[in-house]
């Protein structure tokens, strides 16, 4: 570098940034724009994709750790800097992090002039904005970055001890209802009640939204977490007293012991109570659960097949799979239609029973867009099957979400209309248990099919929810009785005339019965004595593909006729 006293400014100036550099979170920097050269703080190497903290030909440098869309803008702001237009730098922009992940950042910088006036040096300092907060002011306490950082400290190995995770329930009716102060005023509040209870040694930090996190590293036990849990909720309820009833709420906590944080790490710790905090929810709030490996594993297995599932759905329905079932005429013996069964494989899950993927589907809507594939299905093979067998009749099960969040009569009657199917040849299966709740959707629908001529099944008739109101609330066309109740008609006298009776009412209004569960020719024979309409069961044949079901079935009914 030329000049004496320029090269002792550069020299002090990077000093000045190495001593500062363990004191502040933040990062300083100088560019010596006489001699395109850089510095910048070292611990900006960890935090950034920064090779060197001093490198020479500046604007290719920055290419390195500034994010690609953002380069030519910082370039164009220090071009003003450098030649004398500006002399304050303030930039808001995107570095790269080691991960090559884009970190937002505010650089700002000043310039210092030579003793001719001249741009000698950019000094400035480089901060976060995207980063989360140390503090939360609202609560007054510290927060997530701070118990990161605590956590990092006592590593590498997490001490004996305990997490107790707390979130108010419900705390967005308090926001809605009382305003957004008022809730603020609630979150101090809680906090106040939890520090009131917590022991010497213990740390309390706030998190996310309404939540708050009690970190012992002192031994503690999940039972002492417990009792520590009832006490909050002690405190809380003596603060809604003290306030007059004004805001009614309660608290949930999800208890993790360290011995099982995984790898030790803070992101096990994040992730693992907010698990057990979202148990305590699940199971009703104002309570505490206790983290449980194989409710966790659970709670895993179920991300990963709502994860091949929704893979599955954009692939086509790669994966998923329709079968279908014989139901026999059982005056004649024969065919008369099938129950369409939806099956789902994938190679990360292997098969999966519809016991576990059905409710989930359910529970995250994509029963929606799934359920119209297999009434596709359904309409598709049942045209296909009527070359041989006329009045060949598919059933369709369909979920009450379906019905409550689709415009599932809508879809039928496209469907049917596009496959070129008689009405009465569908036959849409509604479960009764997903009617226990009055809904006009329901109604709708079964005044839908009605007017369409789409028949109407009742199934699962005989498992605990049966009432014999929804015979006249639904009108449906058929009743199938459940397997478990077939079974138990089958081995006792009482639940024998019990059904009996059922078939002979349901024969006197005029409506057809679907006997379910028939596996062997024994339980055919005694089941036929009570003359029921059509007959389903493993005597028949299994739930299978449309090849094989076209194969053991239609094929032979053909030969037959």
């Amino acid at each position: 570098m030329e000049g004496n006293s320029h090269g002792e400014n550069w020299e002090k100036f990077c000093q000045f940034i190495e001593v500062l550099n363990p004191c502040m979170d933040d990062y300083l920097y100088i560019f010596d724009i006489r001699e395109d050269f850089y510095a910048i703080s070292s611990g900006a190497l960890k935090r950034f994709k920064i090779s060197a903290a001093q490198f020479h030909n500046v604007s290719e440098g920055l290419r390195e750790f500034v994010y690609a869309e953002d380069i030519d803008m910082l370039l164009e702001d220090l071009a003003l800097m450098i030649s004398g237009e500006k002399d304050f730098h303030n930039l808001q922009y995107r570095w790269l992090g080691p991960d090559g992940k884009p970190i937002w950042i505010n650089c700002r910088g000043r310039i210092i002039k030579d003793t001719d006036g001249k741009p000698e040096f950019m000094i400035g300092c480089i901060n976060e904005i995207g980063a989360k907060q140390k503090a939360d002011n609202t609560s007054g306490l510290l927060g997530e970055s701070s118990l990161m950082s605590y956590v990092r400290e006592v590593g590498p190995r997490v001490p004996e001890g305990y997490i107790l995770r707390i979130g108010i329930d419900n705390f967005k009716e308090i926001n809605e209802n009382k305003g957004i102060e008022y809730g603020d005023m609630i979150l101090r509040k809680t906090a106040e009640c939890i520090e009131g209870v917590i022991q010497p040694g213990q740390k309390l930090y706030r998190m996310v939204a309404d939540e708050f996190m009690v970190i012992d590293f002192q031994g503690g036990s999940t039972k002492k977490a417990h009792k520590l849990y009832k006490k909050i909720c002690q405190k809380v309820e003596e603060f809604i007293e003290q306030n007059h009833y004004e805001a009614v709420y309660t608290v949930s906590g999800g208890i993790l012991s360290c011995s099982q944080i995984q790898d030790e790490s803070f992101s096990s710790i994040m992730k693992l109570s907010e698990f057990a905090l979202n148990e305590a929810k699940r199971k009703g709030k104002n309570r505490s659960y206790i983290f449980d490996e194989r409710d966790y594993k659970e709670f895993l297995r179920k991300k990963e097949l709502l994860s091949e599932m929704r893979y599955a759905i954009y692939d086509d329905y790669k994966g998923f799979e329709v079968h279908f079932q014989p139901i026999v005429d059982a005056k004649i013996g024969k065919l008369a239609s099938a129950e369409t069964l939806l099956r789902f494989h994938s190679e990360v899950t292997g098969a999966v029973s519809p016991v576990e993927f059905i409710p989930l589907l359910e529970e995250t809507g994509l029963i929606i867009p799934v359920g119209r594939w297999v009434l596709e299905q359904a309409c598709s093979r049942c045209r296909e099957i009527q070359k041989y067998i006329p009045d060949f009749r598919v059933s369709v099960n369909l979920s009450y979400v379906q019905v409550k969040k689709s415009n599932v009569l809508k879809e039928i009657t496209s469907m049917i209309e596009k496959y070129e199917l008689n009405p009465r040849n569908l036959i849409v299966e509604l479960t009764e248990s997903g009617f226990l709740e009055s809904d006009s959707n329901f109604r709708k629908l079964c005044d839908g099919l009605k007017e369409s001529g789409v028949a109407l099944a009742l199934d699962d008739f005989g498992t605990g929810y049966s009432n014999f109101h929804y015979l006249y609330d639904l009108g449906p066309n058929i009743i199938k009785i459940d397997r478990s109740f077939t079974v138990k008609a089958l081995q006792n006298d009482y639940e024998h005339g019990l059904l009996e009776h059922i078939i002979q009412m349901i024969h006197s209004i005029e409506l057809r019965i679907c006997i379910e569960g028939i596996e062997t020719e024994e339980e055919l024979a005694k089941i036929n004595k009570l003359e029921p309409d059509y007959i389903q069961g493993y005597f028949f044949g299994r739930p299978c593909p449309y090849e094989t079901f076209y194969e053991n079935h239609v094929k032979v009914a053909e030969v037959e006729e």
